[in-house]
């Protein structure tokens, strides 16, 4: 990013979303830092819509873009702190699998399942991502959030209504995480560095890693798996346009190299509705999808 202008307009998410398609951001900004992110929201007009985003593992905008502006963490948002032995605060811009890494050289274990999540802090808090048996929220001792205004506060998770791949604040409010404070059990190095080794060899005989995707499109149903039932439902290798159903993992949707947002939204779509009608049990998607529908086109 030092070689290009860190405000910038029209900004083509397709260039920071995994999904590598939609629509561009009106406005696009990579702060130098957390000082120059409050200065810069508490700029801001009071009903600018805003979107955070990282690594961009989780997210679609579609095919007419984002009304407003985006924050680019990701590099931005970076550093982990040693606050105590097997506690550390991580930067909302740290890809997750930094954190596992981290904690495994400092003694800590529980984090291995981090390495899986193709993302960063702050979108695995705001998901309550989770992998291999893991969820993030499970090691939160506190976050660090900023609002319109570039106030910042620390919140305890007490003061989230988190679930399954949810995490939403108790009481309504306007706010981002730019920090997570997390606390690990004891472990040893190389015990841990030969989890999370074993971890990503699985992740890479089962997932679609070598083309476009966003990870896991829709929430395990209790007591099933949202790949399975897609199977069931004949729809591996389905494609719309150029979006597909991968043949190596069903709940995983793919471009294969032209797919437009709306191609991988109305795969979606699709996918959903089929497996509603064929099994009577309703998908919850997993990955966001934001911003206007192409002119034209319904998105």
């Amino acid at each position: 990013m030092s070689d290009l202008p860190r405000l910038r307009r029209d900004e083509p998410m397709a260039r920071h979303v995994s999904w590598r398609a939609g629509g561009a951001a009106r406005t696009f900004f990579h702060p130098v830092g957390l000082d120059e992110l409050c200065a810069f929201l508490r700029d801001l007009p009071a009903g600018e819509p805003v979107l955070f985003v990282g690594l961009g593992s989780n997210l679609l905008v579609r095919d007419g873009g984002f009304p407003g502006t985006v924050i680019h963490t990701h590099h931005a948002l970076i550093g982990i702190t040693d606050e105590a032995p097997l506690r550390f605060t991580a930067m909302a811009g740290v890809p997750t699998p930094h954190l596992a890494r981290h904690v495994a050289k400092h003694g800590g274990a529980g984090a291995e399942w981090m390495a899986g999540v193709p993302g960063t802090i702050g979108g695995a808090l705001a998901m309550n991502a989770g992998c291999y048996g893991g969820e993030t929220w499970r090691h939160v001792a506190s976050v660090q959030t900023v609002d319109r205004s570039g106030v910042l506060r620390s919140r305890a998770p007490s003061d989230f209504d988190i679930g399954y791949r949810h995490c939403v604040p108790a009481t309504p409010r306007d706010e981002w995480f730019v920090s997570g404070t997390f606390e690990f059990k004891p472990g040893v190095e190389a015990e841990a560095m030969a989890g999370m080794k074993q971890l990503l060899s699985r992740r890479v005989a089962t997932q679609p890693l070598n083309q476009p995707n966003a990870g896991s499109v829709f929430r395990n149903p209790p007591g099933d798996h949202a790949a399975r039932l897609i199977e069931s439902c004949g729809l591996k290798g389905h494609a719309i346009g150029g979006a597909q159903v991968s043949p190596k993992h069903a709940n995983f949707i793919v471009n294969l190299g032209t797919a437009t947002a709306l191609d991988i939204e109305s795969l979606v779509d699709h996918v959903q509705a089929e497996v509603l009608a064929k099994t009577g049990i309703e998908l919850i998607r997993e990955v966001r999808i934001v911003g206007d529908a192409a002119v034209g086109k319904q998105g």
